[in-house]
């Protein structure tokens, strides 16, 4: 494990560059005692590491040293194929380019971790999309793309749900994000940093100028900031259930994950064995149909406007059933 752990540090001295020993205390969830001694290590072995003292000090390798490891372990093997994503890849006009990558990554394996590779390429298969959702077409995804590559503005029309509802953007390309078989642009604009859904990008013209990538943007950091607003924006109100045994351990099933997580973090047994949670809802309106989803496993207490629409809807459904059924000829 240790030995494991000084190539690690190696390999990210020589990937990034200066790095402090807290920075590779958190890199490798170890303490920075263990860097420390670590690198000690390293030094003794013969490895030119050497650390600098001051605010913006930290720990180098001597300019120049690049080491030759090459090897890969059985694990690493089998995971070199689940990194890729051939379908995202080509959407990106990266397929030719992904799988020649592929096949040199093969060929400068050993013939037995090859072999290893190749079985998992062969027995695991990575498929983005959500059940139940047709590809959407982006015919812009490779034009948005080189924009990104290359830093380049861009000019949009964008169809959006809000009104106006066809708008024109001049934006910089930041990043893009596929998320659940959808792909989203991030881009800077006048407005500040947006996001736009690509398969509602309608037009696109390159423009001559760049753009600078703005100090201290991350991208995943940005996402997942966006999503976590977006939740917020989304759900505006909140309902009051009770449910049974079954319907609450078949929650995640009926509900968004963030309505899943609220009933669980929100769960108060009532005497009956029943449980009574409160879970975030967009409007009582969009929350009718999924809750009626949850079946006779579930009681709606509040807020008052969405317990009459329950009752309502299940009425009208049991109106149907009475009696002898549909009159046939």
């Amino acid at each position: 494990m240790r030995a494991s752990r000084l190539v690690s540090i190696l390999l990210l001295l020589q990937t990034r560059g200066r790095m402090t020993a807290r920075e590779v205390a958190q890199t490798l969830e170890v303490s920075v005692r263990t860097v420390y001694r670590d690198m000690e290590s390293l030094v003794a072995s013969g490895i030119p590491v050497y650390g600098e003292a001051g605010p913006d000090g930290g720990y180098r390798l001597l300019d120049g040293y690049r080491t030759r490891l090459t090897g890969l372990t059985a694990d690493e093997a089998r995971a070199l194929f689940l990194t890729g994503l051939p379908r995202a890849a080509a959407d990106l006009g990266l397929g030719a380019v992904a799988a020649e990558t592929q096949l040199k990554l093969t060929a400068a394996l050993p013939p037995e971790m090859r072999e290893r590779a190749e079985r998992s390429r062969q027995r695991i298969h990575i498929d983005v999309p959500a059940w139940y959702q047709d590809s959407e077409e982006t015919p812009w995804l490779s034009a948005v793309a080189s924009a990104v590559w290359n830093q380049q503005q861009v000019r949009i029309r964008y169809e959006r749900w809000a009104a106006p509802h066809e708008v024109i953007r001049t934006v910089d390309p930041y990043g893009v994000v596929l998320k659940a078989g959808r792909w989203y642009l991030v881009a800077g604009s006048a407005h500040g940093v947006r996001t736009y859904r690509v398969s509602r990008i309608t037009e696109l013209e390159p423009l001559a100028g760049t753009f600078t990538w703005p100090a201290g943007f991350d991208l995943a950091a940005h996402w997942r900031e966006y999503l976590a607003s977006f939740d917020a924006r989304r759900y505006r109100d909140r309902a009051v259930l009770r449910l049974s045994p079954e319907a609450l351990a078949g929650i995640g099933q009926v509900l968004d994950a963030p309505a899943a997580r609220a009933a669980e973090e929100s769960a108060a047994p009532d005497a009956d064995g029943w449980t009574r949670v409160v879970v975030p809802i967009e409007s009582c309106e969009q929350a009718l149909p999924k809750l009626l989803l949850l079946g006779v496993g579930a009681e709606v207490v509040g807020p008052p406007e969405l317990r009459e629409r329950m009752r309502a809807a299940l009425a009208e459904m049991l109106a149907r059933y009475e009696g002898d059924g549909p009159t046939r000829e």
